[in-house]
């Protein structure tokens, strides 16, 4: 008699057992309390700094539309002047700020690079022209790089390809909430405290932007985990710091053969597999460079964030505050319609984000099918902006369609999220000999660098200020960009297919020879 089959359980099934993370995929004994712990010390820290580094960056221009621009004097593109500064800034620090975290803790180098823009911060509060800024915030750019790439790549050695998703939308969303609540902010503290104690509006903001940075960076010092091989956090036991090991090692092998140990060796920690062999995680030679610098993750997933990112500009540009400063009927906003109108941007970009970053995670790591969305909404937001701009709407709609396009837009910062997740996935189903953390976190680090190093000239080139409101130049570029976004996720969705179909090849070799060896073994012993 046949033993009948279980049925298959239904889509709707599968949907609980996924928000329901220790229902799902967490196998390993004392695994889904694990999870849970690194998510509350992990990702309330992290998304509190992210939080707290948008408000700081989206602040700026708040304080632009609310006093800021008339009490400077600024000039010009003055304004994008700064924002590159920035960028530079960010630039420079990509690279050496996720290298940092190989040699210094994370509890340590997070909350001291937040202190450090804390205090330029409140500095910009007593600023008397706009050079002042340009030189703080390109101080600010190096301080605050440490905190986007650095922690995708805290996120991509704690969390497995079903986790992170979810984890790195979540983060992504803290700092749109970050973009969003600024404007608030602004308007309230404009409201209540301009002219208190002599000082405008704006300046408290900055003010009061560095002082509540302060106790987030405490709690980093005293509770944040580091990384899987070297956290010291009281709040995990042995076996669980044991567990957060292997777990990635059983996922990026497909099999426990190759469950790793860890140990410290010179002050570097050092990974061995079941062969022995330690792989040094901060291989800083020539060979390490070379074999970055020739890989296809290095240059599919630069290239990648370089477009990517690029589509963000809209929003990161803050296109609608300038539409609305600049209305071209001459209409006047207050200083809290210039801040409050445009939150609806992040707000749209916080829902994207989530949605996208959960479906991806559902449909097994397809992270490429928001690429595919991205490019349809850059070009449809750009045809909408230009057919406003040359009289192609109805008479009275035109200030409703820039809005809905602007608002659309924000939907594009859902890709933040899914491309850095997309690159960490990618890179654990590399070969164990290739696949370091120091090497995955370069890529990381080469993706934001590239995509800022573009965007310190693309910005200007594009979307100065002084081309507002329509910014026609803009919107060719980012139809020019959206299709080039298209075309790319295609060939970089072909090949990180390929590499994983090799790899698991590798694999299924390297068990099969495992257990040939174990028979042998066995053979041995009973002779």
């Amino acid at each position: 008699m046949m033993a009948s089959s279980s049925p298959s359980p239904s889509w709707t099934t599968n949907l609980k057992n996924y928000f329901v993370s220790s229902a799902h995929h967490h196998h390993l004994p004392g695994e889904g309390k694990l999870v849970r712990k690194i998510d509350f010390f992990i990702l309330t820290f992290c998304c509190l700094s992210y939080f707290l580094n948008y408000l700081d960056r989206t602040n700026l221009m708040n304080a632009y539309v609310s006093g800021m621009k008339e009490d400077l004097n600024f000039k010009g593109d003055q304004l994008n002047q700064i924002n590159t500064c920035f960028t530079v800034g960010y630039v420079l620090g990509q690279i050496p700020s996720n290298l940092s975290l190989h040699y210094i803790k994370p509890r340590y180098f997070f909350p001291s690079m937040m202190l450090v823009w804390a205090a330029l911060t409140m500095i910009t509060a007593s600023v008397q022209r706009p050079q002042s800024i340009m030189a703080i915030r390109f101080f600010q750019g190096i301080a605050e790089s440490s905190t986007f790439v650095g922690t995708h790549y805290i996120l991509g050695s704690w969390y497995t390809e079903r986790e992170l998703g979810k984890r790195s939308g979540i983060f992504t969303a803290s700092g749109l909430a970050g973009t969003m609540i600024g404007g608030f902010i602004q308007s309230g503290i404009y409201t209540s405290m301009n002219g208190k104690h002599g000082l405008s509006g704006w300046r408290w903001l900055f003010l009061i932007d560095g002082i509540i940075t302060l106790p987030v960076a405490m709690y980093g010092f005293l509770l944040f985990p580091d990384t899987p091989s070297t956290t010291t956090a009281r709040y995990l036991t042995a076996d669980e710091k044991a567990l957060a090991v292997s777990r990635l090692q059983v996922i990026a092998s497909g099999s426990t053969s190759s469950v790793s140990t860890t140990k410290e060796e010179g002050g570097a920690p050092v990974t061995e597999g079941t062969e022995g062999k330690g792989i040094q995680k901060s291989p800083l030679t020539w060979s390490f460079a070379s074999k970055v610098l020739t890989s296809y993750e290095w240059w599919g997933f630069v290239i990648l964030w370089i477009i990517a990112g690029e589509t963000e500009s809209f929003s990161t540009n803050s296109l609608l505050q300038l539409y609305l400063k600049s209305h071209p009927s001459g209409e006047k906003y207050t200083v809290s319609q210039l801040n409050d109108y445009p939150t609806g941007v992040p707000a749209v970009g916080i829902v994207s984000t989530l949605f996208f970053a959960t479906l991806t995670d559902f449909l097994g790591g397809k992270r490429w099918i928001v690429g595919y969305f991205i490019g349809i909404t850059g070009v449809c937001t750009s045809a909408m902006i230009l057919a406003a701009a040359n009289g192609r709407v109805p008479v009275g709609q035109e200030t409703a369609v820039v809005m809905g396009a602007y608002y659309w837009a924000g939907a594009v910062y859902a890709c933040q999220a899914t491309f850095f997740a997309w690159a960490n996935d990618t890179m654990r189903h590399k070969p164990e000999d290739e696949n370091s953390d120091v090497f995955r976190s370069v890529v990381l680090a080469g993706m934001n660098l590239g995509s800022n190093a573009v965007n310190a000239w693309w910005s200007i080139l594009f979307y100065g200020a002084s081309m507002a409101p329509w910014f026609t130049r803009g919107m060719y570029a980012m139809i020019a960009t959206s299709i080039a976004l298209t075309i790319w996720t295609a060939g970089l969705s072909y090949m990180t297919r390929r590499a994983e179909r090799r790899a698991k090849a590798r694999r299924e070799d390297g068990t099969g020879d495992m257990q040939a060896l174990q028979k042998a073994n066995e053979g041995l012993e009973t002779a």
